[in-house]
């Protein structure tokens, strides 16, 4: 291995080779400081036996053993480099990945608004229609599909982001994301986890850290009734303005 490529390797995997760092010097500090502990104690024996004394000041002690740990504090100073090393180097990357975020998610858009404005409503009705189908295709209800019941509906729905199919109704859907929108105004940001809850499901790890800002304007819901594979009626659930990443 080069040495170019291994400093491409260990740059792209340093988060995970610090936290690693991290638990070895966590265990090994813990196993120096016992080691070195029988030393301080036969130092302290010796001192208060030399004294003629059965105590010694705290201080003093200290003052004594203190280069026993020596090896343990070294140790510990280095975990503790390495736990702040790679802290700020997932905060960096957190970052820098929110900012590519952002600037994809702004082409888009502007990408978007151009087609409506090129095309018009009615063809980019069109095209979320087939989108909607196609996504229905790609992910069919078998024998194993598990349909979350929600309580709110008997109607079958599939939600375009997690691709889960659950049972609902479309004015129970809307009630919730109009409710939502409301709240937006006064929390700044609605995450998709928190519709999620409200319509009954689960939340998902992606739901936690995407969703809508107020900078946004409302929720905007995207429904579409289609048929699955094997000739089910299906509500579509999908959304115009797409959710973002919390720290955009």
């Amino acid at each position: 291995m080069n040495l170019k490529l291994l400093r491409g390797v260990t740059s792209k995997n340093a988060t995970s080779i610090l936290t690693g760092v991290s638990i070895f010097g966590l265990i090994s500090t813990a196993v120096l400081a016992v080691q070195a502990t029988p030393k301080a104690l036969d130092i302290i024996n010796a001192e208060k036996k030399a004294l003629g004394v059965d105590e010694i000041p705290t201080m003093d002690m200290v003052k004594m053993t203190w280069q026993c740990y020596i090896p343990a504090i070294a140790v510990g100073g280095l975990t503790i480099a390495s736990m702040i090393w790679s802290n700020s180097l997932g905060l960096n990357r957190t970052a820098a990945l929110a900012s590519a975020y952002s600037l994809s998610d702004s082409k888009l858009r502007k990408i978007q608004d151009k087609f409506i404005d090129r095309l018009g409503p009615k063809k980019v009705k069109e095209v979320q229609d087939e989108i909607a189908k196609e996504k229905l295709v790609a992910n069919p209800i078998s024998d194993d599909t598990i349909i979350e019941y929600t309580g709110k509906g008997e109607t079958l729905c599939y939600d375009a982001l997690s691709g889960r199919y659950f049972k609902s109704d479309i004015e129970a859907i809307r009630s919730v994301i109009n409710k939502l929108s409301r709240d937006l105004m006064s929390e700044d940001f609605i995450t998709l986890n928190q519709i999620y809850n409200e319509l009954g499901l689960k939340g998902t790890k992606m739901g936690e850290n995407i969703g809508w800002h107020v900078d946004d304007g409302l929720i905007d819901p995207y429904f579409d009734a289609a048929l699955t594979e094997n000739g089910l009626p299906c509500l579509v659930l999908d959304f115009d303005t797409n959710p973002r990443y919390f720290y955009c």
